[in-house]
């Protein structure tokens, strides 16, 4: 009999309860209501002064939850959190002057979009810029708004209108359980978010951007999604507190808590829920404990900044570290299962590889259409030719090796037919499709994906998210665990931060073949893998046509890998094609082997 805290699959074989889908599905929501629960305990218990204290931690972790998106996941500086909290809190206070229909919830809301608006209108500057320079622009935007905010302040404010509390929620203690199932709300929506492609994309784009634009996702979106959500949630954290005090002033919404905020968020590792809810706990815990030990609390911004710069010097957060905890036994498990996990007949497909020198071309597939037409490609920087005249095409099914010297433009006929480089003459094709002027990301999702020789991996993710990422489609989990079984990867459950960079290859040039593309260009996939595994990829590699449809280009400086995998090979030197056809005739070529030199030897 199965252990109580395990399920029975449809094979009949148990597997852990938290890999059971209802489980997957439920717990978040059974968190939450206990989260309800405990907060309508406390609403109850805490004395007035403490749920005063309360209600300003809780609109300080929703704040801080929104600078976890776009600084924690997104990797983005965002200096003006408050600023956002600051256009709630007006839209709430103005609804109220106006007497808005609807009531709190609806001006709640109403402030929250209107902040995401103001969000997206803030991050226009992030598709340009970055670092410091996006750092400036969102702390010269809170400084802007902060000075406004002081001549026109908010609505009501000098007349004394106060913001009215929604019916059943008048009190402290009720608008403080009010504000509670608002930040479990909240918190249900980032989680759900997260674990969705507008969280890996927010991930993915914080790791490398070419990346994200390699696996057709717009890294403009991906950044403005990030903002905007970041905004509302600060929005929605400012008209809680308009709320809570119901007379809004500027004092509360500076620059300097800003950054504070920033910090904090920092700090804490607030792209985790539970670490946002604590650095919402410690916005509100440190300079309570200055001001009892008769410290005046404007040292609390000394302190954050204290933690802030350890944070960000010592490489790693409170968040961090308390997940490093948890998560590193089962790290080092999934980590094993990648070397390990290789498919039953990864063995034979290897003793194939040792057994065979070259492979074979199917004379059918030349006389079938290109996938790929390169005509007259010509890339320059400047008055040197990276690329000049290349043409050659590509049949559908078929592998093409593309090999030549270090420096022949192998790498730069890459970025140009993926567009990472500017055309300056002759045409790409795919199928029948000319790919002049269209970005990287739709012509990847027109079908033309490719693998890098650097990391491209973001390791925030699990590997089942980043197939579905790359994937672009809907995949059922025998689908991906089939594929990574086929390549030897990691479970889907695995965290990319716990395999090292050879398995993170691996997963990347799963995730590509699990999206179908039509042409896939392999950079160096052997990089970094052990010997037996790189015996296995290759014999994976010399399936994927007849298994998945596709046809690949393989960059390779090992010719015993081309030479096994590759029927046709097209030779770049100094951005010119020196030969291009069926394999032995191009290792044949005299003009190849001069172009060598040194790897002569491993031509004959």
């Amino acid at each position: 009999m199965p252990r109580a805290d395990r399920s029975l699959d449809m094979t009949g074989a148990t597997r852990p309860l938290t890999q059971n889908p209802v489980f997957r599905t439920a717990w978040p929501f059974a968190v939450g209501i206990a989260a309800v629960l405990v907060g309508l305990v406390l609403s109850n218990t805490l004395s007035g002064y403490f749920v005063f204290l309360a209600i300003s931690a809780v609109t300080a972790a929703i704040a801080i939850l929104g600078l976890g998106i776009v600084t924690g996941s997104a990797g983005m500086i965002a200096l003006c959190q408050l600023t956002f909290a600051a256009i709630g809190a007006w839209v709430v206070s103005l609804f109220n002057v106006w007497h808005v229909g609807g009531g709190f919830l609806v001006w709640l809301v109403a402030g929250g979009i209107a902040a995401g608006l103001a969000g997206i209108l803030v991050g226009l500057p992030a598709l340009r810029l970055r670092g410091v320079n996006l750092a400036v622009v969102t702390l010269g935007f809170a400084a802007a708004a902060d000075v406004t905010l002081v001549q026109i302040q908010f609505p009501g404010s000098a007349t004394g209108i106060s913001v009215d509390r929604p019916t059943g929620f008048t009190s402290d203690k009720q608008f403080f359980f009010l504000s509670i199932i608002v930040l479990v709300v909240c918190a249900l929506g980032v989680f759900f978010l997260q674990r969705g492609r507008w969280g890996a994309s927010w991930k993915a784009v914080a790791f490398s951007e070419r990346g994200t634009a390699a696996a057709g996702q717009s890294v403009q979106s991906a950044k403005l999604t990030a903002f905007a959500v970041s905004a509302a949630l600060g929005g929605i954290s400012g008209g809680l507190l308009a709320g809570q005090v119901q007379l809004p002033f500027a004092s509360s919404f500076t620059p300097l808590q800003s950054l504070a905020l920033y910090v904090l968020a920092i700090m804490s590792g607030a792209h985790l829920i539970d670490m946002a809810v604590l650095g919402g706990i410690l916005w509100v815990l440190v300079p309570e404990l200055l001001k009892r030990w008769g410290i005046p609390q404007d040292w609390g911004f000394v302190v954050f900044g204290v933690l802030g710069v350890q944070a960000l010097t010592g490489g790693s957060n409170l968040g961090q570290a308390i997940r490093s905890l948890i998560w590193r036994r089962q790290d080092r498990k999934t980590a094993k299962a990648a070397l390990t996990a290789l498919p039953p007949d990864a063995q034979d497909g290897a003793e194939e590889i040792r057994t065979t020198t070259t492979a074979a071309l199917d004379p059918a597939i030349l006389t079938g259409e290109p996938v790929l037409t390169v005509d007259g490609l010509t890339v320059q920087f400047g008055a040197l030719k990276a690329l000049d005249d290349v043409s050659f095409s590509v049949p559908a099914g078929s592998i093409m090796g593309l090999i030549g010297p270090n420096g022949a433009g192998k790498s730069t006929f890459v970025d140009a037919i993926s567009g990472f480089l500017p055309q300056h003459g002759g045409r790409v094709l795919l199928g029948g499709q000319d790919l002049a002027g269209l970005s990287p990301t739709r012509r990847a999702r027109l079908g033309l994906r490719r693998t890098f020789q650097q990391d491209r991996v973001p390791p925030l993710l699990t590997v089942g998210a980043y197939v579905r990422f790359v994937a672009r489609r809907r995949l059922g989990g025998a689908d991906i665990a089939e594929t990574l079984a086929f390549f030897g990867c990691p479970p889907a459950r695995a965290r990319l931060s716990g395999v090292d960079v050879g398995t993170r290859r691996l997963v990347e040039v799963a995730a590509a073949v699990l999206s179908r593309p039509r042409l896939l260009i392999l950079d160096e996939p052997a990089a970094g893998l052990s010997h037996d595994e790189h015996l296995a990829l290759a014999a994976r590699l010399r399936e994927l046509p007849d298994r998945y449809g596709t046809a690949l280009i393989i960059i390779e400086h090992d010719l015993d890998l081309v030479r096994s995998v590759c029927p046709m090979l097209t030779v770049l030197n100094f951005g010119t094609v020196l030969a291009s056809g069926p394999q032995d005739e191009v290792l044949g070529d005299p003009d190849v082997v001069r172009a060598y030199m040194g790897e002569t030897e491993l031509l004959s």
